[in-house]
């Protein structure tokens, strides 16, 4: 039996993948911030669904929570999930400096805090798997939501570093970037700007417009990214990066391609930059 611990099993992504794992009779430690969601949690599977009370924005809180999972699950966290996390809606401009900070406080100091907290035991185990749940926007990125995007895409390259610096230590990184799918997040989960900018309604705001017409009609199915993302774990050799959905594939796949367009149709500028041989002989 595995023990997994994912944060934000509330909702979404989180609670779909806590289901699946939990339907496969391994253990979870779903992180949540109420009491009474600790104990809705914990009716799923008694015994093997463990609450943890935690608060990712809190080292405190995150700390203890890990130190309660640790003990909770006997033989400590095979599988951490990165999960928790929101949507920010905006254009850069129209962002305050406390929405920023709020954004990335969460998705990525909140992520990192987890992680430094849980390394130490999987260190000394020289075992273990992390997951952390960024985004086809961590990859690309649209118009109207540029810092949620900034957050994703930090997030990213920490996991890439991360990935290279535990290899040697037995652990695993794995990076999950789902596109649209039918959760909360550009629902109630989602944060807006309180006062968009009318220069902005042909970017930011047809872009904002798209996403809460779209919202309940997604083409994504936690359910069945949730079983993607266990298939990923249990893989002889898990990849880094995993995309999920059409639409991530397709759009990343597409901004992958332009970048490889850019970067050599400007080769020669590039190369035009280093010391001349002679020169550097010297």
């Amino acid at each position: 039996m595995a023990n997994w611990l994912i944060t934000g099993v509330s909702s979404g992504f989180g609670r779909a993948l806590a289901e699946a794992v939990l339907a496969k009779g391994d253990r979870v430690a779903g992180t949540v911030r109420k009491a009474a969601a600790k104990a809705e949690f914990e009716t799923l599977a008694p015994g093997r669904a463990l609450g943890i009370l935690l608060d990712v924005t809190d080292e405190a809180s995150v700390r203890r929570g890990i130190g309660e999972a640790e003990e909770r699950t006997g033989g400590g966290v095979d599988v951490l999930v990165n999960n928790a996390g929101y949507g920010f809606e905006g254009a850069i401009e129209e962002a305050t400096p406390a929405q920023i900070r709020a954004q990335f406080e969460v998705n990525v100091f909140g992520a990192v805090a987890v992680i430094q907290a849980v390394l130490p035991h999987m260190r000394r185990r020289r075992a273990g798997h992390i997951v952390n749940i960024t985004s086809m926007g961590g990859l690309t990125a649209f118009p109207g939501v540029g810092i949620y995007n900034g957050s994703k895409f930090a997030l990213e390259g920490i996991s890439e570093a991360l990935a290279k610096e535990v290899k040697p230590l037995g652990i695993k990184v794995t990076i999950v970037e789902p596109g649209s799918f039918r959760t909360d997040w550009a629902g109630r989960s989602m944060v807006h700007v309180e006062r968009p900018i009318a220069d902005y309604e042909e970017t930011a705001g047809l872009f904002r417009r798209a996403l809460a017409q779209r919202n309940g009609r997604q083409p994504g199915d936690p359910r069945k990214a949730a079983r993607a993302i266990i298939q990923a774990v249990e893989a002889e050799t898990p990849p880094l990066h995993l995309l999920l959905g059409t639409d991530a594939l397709r759009l990343v796949g597409e901004k992958l391609g332009a970048l490889e367009t850019e970067i050599m149709r400007w080769a020669p500028v590039s190369v035009s930059t280093d010391f001349a041989r002679d020169e550097t002989a010297r």
